[in-house]
This record gives structure tokens, sequence and C-alpha cells, in this order.
């Protein structure tokens, strides 16, 4: 697959099979990511990998906020717990803060790359991913800052869920609608 097939066929992958992903499958996806620009070669990102019992406690943590977030909202809150359950691997991704607000913001940008690296890698080994950046993922959320262990310099990025695509996930790819470039294009 070139690589705009690559990007074509690139899919948010929500259900996992109940199977482990390999810890070297694990670690090809974050050497992935370590060859995303970013500025003057700072390498701005820290992953946390969450499995085994980090993940119990994790969906602990997730099962907190949802109550707190949503209360009135029991289907949401199951919907989404099945979710943190059912997925094999979580990672958190952190830029670093810096003195210097436009560095920081360079380094989040680096960071967004890193994780998008990771996704294509993730095709190409066969598993499903989905960047969450909202709700069960906790990126805004300080305890999830404080659950991974995060020094202040560190801000969270993304929660990356990671797991082999349950049956059928992969070819119910529906086609994507996409605004033509040509809507969004100035030329000067």
């Amino acid at each position: 697959m070139n690589g705009f097939e690559l990007l074509k066929a690139r899919k948010a992958i929500r259900n996992y099979a109940n199977r482990e992903v390999e810890r070297e499958k694990i670690e090809q996806l974050l050497e992935a990511a370590t060859w995303a620009p970013n500025d003057r070669l700072r390498e701005p990102w820290s992953f946390y990998v969450i499995q085994g019992e980090a993940k119990k406690k994790y969906e602990q943590l997730a099962d907190g906020y949802l109550q707190e977030r949503f209360p009135t909202k029991l289907t949401l809150i199951e919907s989404s717990l099945k979710v943190v359950k059912t997925t094999p691997v979580i990672i958190i991704a952190t830029a670093d803060i810096t003195e210097n607000e436009a560095d920081t913001k360079d380094n989040e940008y680096a960071v967004c790359c890193a994780i998008f690296s990771m996704w294509l890698a993730a095709r190409e080994l066969g598993l499903g991913f989905v960047w969450r950046t909202r709700g069960v993922g906790l990126v805004h959320d300080q305890r999830i800052h404080d659950f991974i262990g995060a020094p202040a310099n560190k801000k969270v990025v993304g929660t990356i869920f990671l797991g082999y695509p349950a049956e059928g996930e992969t070819e119910a790819a529906t086609e994507k609608k996409r605004t033509p470039y040509q809507e969004k294009t100035v030329w000067l």
C-alpha cells in the first residue's frame, strides 16, 4: 500500500478482539513515533503504556471521571467503560512544556505528529488504533496526569487505545466523506 492509500485507508478502530498485543509491536509503534518531525529535534514526547493491573486502575479512574461528568447519562457511562475494559493497551502521550510558549506549542504539534506516525504504523502491523482527546481519554483531566506520574513540565496531548481489531472492524470501513481541498485552499 503506498502512502496515499495508507492515508485514505486510515480509520479509528474502537472495537478490539480479546487478544493481547505483543510488546514487540508496541515498541515498534513507539519507535515510529520517534521519527515524527519535531522542531530543532527536541523530541518533546513521552509515552506511558498502560496494561494489566495499571489498566484496571485506569478503568476505575475513567469510571469516576464519567460518573462525575455525566451523572444522568448511564448508557453513555456504561458504553464508554465497556470500551476501556475491552481495549488491550492504552498509551498516554505527553509533550514537554517549556518556559517559551512558542516552543511549548511546537512541542504539542510534534507530539500530534508522533501520534499520527504511530497510527499509520499500527495499520501496517495489523493493529487497530484510536486517538482520544476527550471523554474516556481523560486528556483534559488532572487525574490522568497524576495517574501516570508525569512531572509538572508535561502536558497530556492524547490517549491512544490500541489492540487487534474485532472481527469485521477493518472491513466495515465506510466511505469517508471529505471536503475537496479546492474548497479549503486559497492560492496566493
